[in-house]
């Protein structure tokens, strides 16, 4: 039952924005900001996975559009303890820094942020959010199993698979799974990894049978033949070259399993007011652009919701707080 509730908190995300109508970024009095230093963006993930990905587009699209007054945006990838480090860094991140000092902020990073760390959303300040995104389950070409009810066939029947993915929501995903076919982590084990890429080149390696992904992470290896599509983890199969791989009703007597992720934008806690409604703006325009929703958001099968720092505010202190419920945090 706890999994079903972080489950149903996590699928809000689709329909809050209408539940969030009339509400806006408001700059603090007629104070403004314009960035006119180098802008510092943390991920709390490897190079190559989800997070990278959408952070990276997102710096290119401001770049290119000319949204951060010809300033320099650099991406750093902190992976240490988890990404908690990372995090802490920007949380803590004080003066005239802190608005400058951007955060890629995802469900999958506020999961285990709260269930391990003293931090919680409050301890930022929220910019936006972006998209949702969905997983699915790969096979690597050196995997026994033709496809995946194969796979969980075999675990019935006590053989050992192994999955490989990051933190966060692909593990909740996986729980969520196993819950439902009704196999132990004992015999279908989960290897977390510090990203989805780093899951993914142990796929590839054959040092896990199967990895949990996202589009964005497993598109170019899908475009390879390197990675088979074998299990769509929602309520519906997706378009294009993942439309192979069936949803987990589709292969036996289940129900589908879906665990939207929603990917945003974070700041340290004393990014003035001026700062955040900027950087709210300028995201809503980068979602607004071209770029955004052919090369990243169809590309990768991500689903458009951008939210303003008000609305997103609002949605990830909700969201965090049936999370922490759930788990029984305090």
């Amino acid at each position: 039952m706890m999994k079903k509730k972080i489950m149903v908190a996590m699928a809000a995300v689709l329909t809050v924005s209408t539940l969030l109508t009339g509400c806006g970024s408001k700059e603090a009095g007629n104070e403004t900001f314009v960035p006119k230093d180098t802008i510092n963006w943390t991920v709390t993930s490897s190079p190559g996975g989800g997070s990278d990905i959408y952070t990276r587009m997102i710096s290119d699209i401001m770049t290119k559009e000319g949204l951060v007054n010809d300033q320099n945006i650099v991406v750093t990838n902190k992976t240490d303890g988890s990404g908690e480090i990372g995090r802490n860094e920007v949380a803590n991140t004080k003066g005239d820094k802190a608005d400058y000092t951007l955060l890629t902020f995802n469900s999958g990073d506020l999961m285990p942020m709260v269930k391990n760390t003293n931090n919680r959303s409050s301890n930022f300040k929220i910019i936006a959010v972006m998209a949702v995104d969905k997983q699915l389950i790969f096979k690597g070409e050196s995997t026994k199993y033709n496809d995946f009810a194969e796979a969980i066939e075999a675990a019935k029947n006590g053989t050992k698979i192994v999955i490989g993915g990051s933190k966060g929501d692909d593990i909740a995903t996986y729980e969520a799974m196993l819950e439902e076919i009704g196999i132990g982590e004992d015999v279908m084990s989960y290897i977390t990894y510090d990203s989805t890429g780093d899951a993914i080149t142990a796929a590839l390696g054959g040092h896990v049978e199967f990895v949990i992904s996202k589009p964005a992470a497993a598109s170019e290896y899908v475009e390879a033949g390197s990675l088979i599509p074998v299990l769509a983890l929602a309520n519906e199969r997706y378009g294009g070259n993942l439309a192979d791989a069936p949803t987990l009703s589709e292969i036996g007597d289940y129900e589908n399993i879906e665990v939207p992720v929603w990917r945003g934008v974070a700041a340290p806690a004393e990014m003035s007011d001026a700062a955040v409604a900027y950087w709210s703006e300028v995201l809503g325009k980068v979602a607004e652009t071209d770029t955004w929703k052919n090369d990243y958001l169809d590309k990768n099968k991500l689903i458009a919701n951008y939210m303003t720092a008000e609305e997103a505010t609002k949605y990830v202190t909700q969201y965090e707080k049936e999370f922490m419920e759930a788990n029984g945090i305090q």
